[in-house]
């Protein structure tokens, strides 16, 4: 078959992308609580997580939970109750999932904590991953125990952080084979001095009503312990109002970099120094404002490469008439707004994003974009009769570097917050998993078709044992090794490729150790496990 004839068989008369379904076993709801007091967590929450935390070879679902919210309960948000734990649900090999929260003990989520979201890495490189989650509280940190259970090792991690963290990622800043952890926090804010915004309509109050504060970064010690080099970092020295986190090595030196959303002000790019220090430098490098130089509305973000020229790009998911902003890596530390060029603006401009993602949903080894949607304000109708608050999520596909709206599978307009991405039936097509404010996530099936792909599970010996950092190129594309990103939700840790017609794959590995590996001639179609050599190949 010739690329002409896989693109016809591949987009002629193409059913939607993906299906949705609700597989057995999934019983979960999205208790977020709303009230007529308008607290701003209500509309924030909540994260969802894509890992195989039994290597059983399957796809794990972990959602978590926001809480309940009372005068009578304070801040205690019910959090025994079972209605409002975060839960862990363990897929079967027939592709049902079966809910083992108590058994894994990741029951009790905690008085005080009211849920956010996840982010997942192998901190101490035994082979099995690790959980964080993250809350307006207290965060927590669960060591996978190997044996289907999870241990509460936050005190002992001295990683609780404290206030409203938002997102997270686990990543290696220092290149010294053990996980790092980024924690974003969005604003200096409590329930006893949370207030609305009253005019015509009581609404939750724009960011700017409160103090910025803070994010949170967290050095693997090696030993199961972190050390909090927030200040000592730089990290601190710049505060805001953060909701999503990414990484990936942008100017290509060999170190991984942080970019973080804000909302309602420009964004964050942390150049790593190499030293154990950031310098924020978004404006810059041309990474901070709206094209039309306005502060955004940050929610949801992607660090990937769209174009497939080998460097990062940017995405940011922000509030309607804003547009999403795509920040095109133009080399040597900067970027250029092309949200125009590529289409997305007139795809996102009536729009709200929250979790995000650039995959290949359909092979052709052009990375697509899909974005949960859904406005922040519940009773926005009410006020501007040109907006609304449930939407379709966006699916756009790629077509060699500019994005077209396809059909996303989903026709009830929903409120999506998170966003993650996994292969959940191992068939070769990338799928994906929403939450929903009030109601059970949405599992996005990939339909499937007759292209080629390549998954790629790393495996570091002196890089962590992820290889979370590692720059992957296979026949023109590349992916930059990472579980984070989105808003508030992990991935699955394999690196997928697209390969269209190509029966056969050329792989190009950028190690965080800095070993260099390649690989020739590798046949498409299978799940490869790479491990990381000990010298360079050339």
């Amino acid at each position: 078959m010739n690329r002409r004839e896989f693109w016809m068989r591949s987009f002629a008369g193409a059913l939607p992308i993906f299906q949705a379904k609700s597989p057995r076993g999934l019983d979960f709801t999205l208790q977020n609580s709303p009230t007529s007091q308008k607290y701003l967590i209500e509309t924030m929450p909540g994260g969802v997580a894509l890992f195989d935390y039994n290597n059983d070879g399957l796809l794990d679902i972990f959602l978590v939970n926001g809480g309940h919210i009372s005068a009578a309960t304070a801040e205690k948000f019910d959090r025994d109750n079972p209605r409002y734990w975060n839960r862990l649900y363990r897929q079967n090999k027939d592709g049902s999932f079966t809910d083992v929260t108590e058994a894994a003990g990741l029951a009790h989520a905690g008085l005080g904590n009211y849920g956010m979201g996840a982010a997942v890495g192998d901190y101490d490189n035994d082979g099995w991953p690790d959980l964080f989650v993250t809350s307006y509280g207290r965060n927590v940190l669960y060591h996978n125990n190997g044996d289907g259970t999870f241990t509460d090792v936050t005190q002992k991690a001295g990683v609780a952080g404290g206030g409203w963290s938002v997102s997270a990622g686990f990543f290696d800043f220092d290149n010294d084979g053990h996980l790092d952890l980024f924690v974003t926090r969005y604003m200096d804010w409590d329930m006893a001095r949370s207030k609305s915004c009253d005019g015509a309509w009581r609404t939750y109050c724009p960011p700017g009503e409160f103090p910025v504060t803070t994010n949170l970064l967290y050095r693997n010690r090696g030993d199961g312990t972190f050390e909090d080099v927030s200040e000592k970092s730089g990290i601190a020295s710049q505060k805001g109002r953060a909701l999503g986190v990414c990484f990936a090595d942008y100017d290509g030196d060999g170190f991984t970099d942080i970019f973080v959303s804000n909302d309602g002000m420009q964004q964050y790019l942390f150049h790593n120094n190499r030293n154990g220090t950031f310098t924020e430098c978004a404006l810059d490098s041309g990474a901070a404002l709206s094209d039309d130089g306005k502060p955004m509305s940050g929610m949801g973000t992607v660090l990937q490469d769209y174009d497939n020229d080998g460097l990062p790009d940017i995405i940011v998911t922000d509030l309607p008439r804003q547009i999403y902003s795509l920040y095109h890596n133009d080399g040597k530390g900067m970027f250029s707004n092309h949200s125009l060029e590529t289409g997305l603006s007139s795809l996102t401009a009536g729009s709200s994003g929250w979790g995000v993602g650039l995959e290949d949903f359909d092979n052709d080894g052009w990375k697509d974009l899909l974005v949960a949607q859904s406005h922040v304000l519940d009773n926005v109708e009410a006020i501007d009769h040109s907006l609304h608050y449930l939407e379709l999520p966006l699916l756009a596909m790629n077509q060699k570097g500019r994005f077209a709206r396809a059909d996303s599978g989903l026709t009830t307009p929903i409120a999506g917050r998170g966003l993650a991405f996994g292969d959940l039936n191992n068939d070769g097509w990338l799928d994906a998993v929403m939450t929903v404010l009030g109601g059970p996530p949405v599992v996005l099936m990939n339909r499937g078709g007759n292209a080629h792909w390549l998954s790629i599970t790393l495996r570091g010996k002196k890089s962590n044992r992820d290889g979370l950092g590692a720059r992957v190129s296979v026949n023109g594309q590349t992916r930059f090794a990472t579980t984070s990103g989105s808003y508030i939700s992990a991935s699955d840790k394999r690196l997928h490729f697209g390969l269209g017609a190509d029966a056969s794959a050329n792989i190009e590995i950028s190690w965080p150790s800095g070993v260099k590996q390649t690989l020739a001639g590798v046949r498409s179609n299978q799940f490869l496990e790479i491990s990381e050599t000990s010298t360079m190949e050339r």
